[in-house]
């Protein structure tokens, strides 16, 4: 048969689509190079023109299911009803949600990353969604600064930092899915929910809000995330 030739933006989001319902359902260490080619139909040679190595290809694809979830919750950030807190807690709700409907299939590929031999790999693809989400977050501060609502003196420096008090959920994440496969959903949930009420003071602190403002957590949600499939 001749050979269908497609545009590389194309056979990008072949290979990302393929890599993404294989790493969902095998898991990333599951799935190999040539598992990808082979379901897409190129040559391994085709594949390495796009993508220096899996781990590159894994990284692209964080950054393409970050953007997916900004444009979820971009909606909630542009929202004109709410002022800037209320943006916040909106997107906190959706993050909620979305970390729900997507933790069957995200568990898989969060198990490899949160393995220590695979540190450098994690910080890589947080730092892809960081990239977008950071404008995002410092354009709220921004806006919240000019409305009254927040006193930032420093929208992209406080993104950051806030961006950066996610990463404490790297451990406690994985030791309450690992609590979990044990049976122990209810000291898991317990723990994550605590760990999340705590994150949500240290942004109301960091953001001189009273404690409780920000609301990180909700009830039930630990559960729901650790029930989700």
């Amino acid at each position: 048969m001749p050979r269908v030739i497609k545009s590389p933006e194309i056979r990008s989001a072949e290979l990302l689509d393929c890599a993404q319902r294989l790493f969902f359902e095998r898991g990333y260490d599951n799935t190999t190079v040539n598992d990808i080619i082979r379901e897409v139909g190129l040559s391994k040679g085709a594949f390495y023109h796009h993508f220096a190595s899996k781990e590159a290809l894994l990284e692209a694809l964080s950054a393409r299911l970050a953007r997916d979830s900004m444009a979820e919750l971009q909606p909630m950030l542009e929202d004109p009803s709410l002022d800037a807190i209320g943006r916040l807690n909106a997107l906190f709700a959706g993050s909620r949600q979305l970390n729900v409907e997507l933790a069957p299939q995200l568990r898989r590929t969060f198990f490899v990353l949160f393995r220590p031999e695979n540190l450098a790999l994690f910080h890589r693809v947080d730092l892809a969604a960081r990239e977008l989400v950071l404008p995002a977050i410092a354009d709220l501060l921004r806006k919240g600064t000019e409305e009254g609502a927040l006193d930032v003196p420093d929208p992209e420096a406080f993104a950051e930092m806030l961006l950066q008090l996610r990463l404490i959920f790297r451990d406690v994440t994985q030791q309450a899915l690992r609590q979990a496969e044990l049976g122990q959903i209810e000291e898991a949930a317990q723990m994550l929910d605590e760990r999340l009420r705590l994150y949500g003071i240290a942004i109301d602190r960091l953001l001189k809000l009273p404690d409780g403002t920000i609301k990180a957590v909700q009830p039930g949600f630990s559960r729901a995330f650790l029930e989700a499939g």
